[in-house]
């Protein structure tokens, strides 16, 4: 595998004794022995996020993390959920706290477009703000739905409200993004697979 998610919390650090636990060390030996490129943890430990120091040192985590995972020959990177974009210090979301806080050379990012939709978050808006930042793309586009908490499911390509096509056109184009994961997680009584087959024929359609 190129890359996969591991969480980013609380408990990878031992307090004891100043560092990390042997656990959290042997997640980046790991992924460098069988051959990964990127450990990416999906979305921020909340109970980290209740106050505003709590949250830098939490960013100062990342930071370290990002040095630990070169040491073993790996990239580590984050990957965007929900919970960024409606929840702020000082009116600044976390998620924009999160990307000035790390240093873009220890913690890549990996981006969701989908996810960070029901909440606010616009994909479009971070491509332009943060250029080159984004070195990979979770594709999802997303309709209303009363049964998410976000008012908001993913569905097939092209028939939602993110406007996709733009965005990995831009993405690809002018953001610096490399690699473009397509992602399905609710199917409107469709099969997985049929809604697979649709997603890919959309995209043929916009040239990929």
């Amino acid at each position: 595998m190129l890359s996969g998610h591991s969480y980013l919390g609380a408990e990878t650090w031992n307090k004891s004794i100043n560092d990390f636990t042997d656990d959290w060390k042997n997640t980046f030996e790991d992924a460098a022995a069988v051959g990964m490129q990127y450990v990416i943890s999906p979305g921020v430990d909340e109970s980290l996020c209740k106050n505003e120091d709590d949250y830098k040192w939490y960013m100062q985590l990342f930071n370290k993390t990002g040095e630990l995972a070169k040491k073993s020959g790996v990239q580590f990177a984050y990957h965007n959920e929900s919970y960024e974009f409606n929840h702020y210090f000082k009116n600044i979301r976390l998620y924009d706290i999160l990307l000035k806080s790390t240093d873009k050379n220890l913690v890549a990012q990996q981006i969701d477009i989908g996810n960070m939709y029901g909440t606010g978050g616009r994909a479009m808006e971070y491509l332009k703000q943060y250029p080159g930042r984004f070195f990979a793309m979770h594709v999802k586009d997303e309709i209303k739905s009363a049964t998410h908490n976000e008012g908001y499911e993913s569905t097939v390509l092209g028939e939602g409200v993110v406007g996709v096509e733009a965005i990995v056109d831009y993405a690809k184009k002018y953001g610096g993004t490399k690699q473009f994961t397509v992602e399905q997680e609710s199917y409107q009584y469709k099969t997985p697979i049929d809604c697979a087959k649709d997603d890919l024929a959309i995209m043929k359609t916009w040239g990929y």
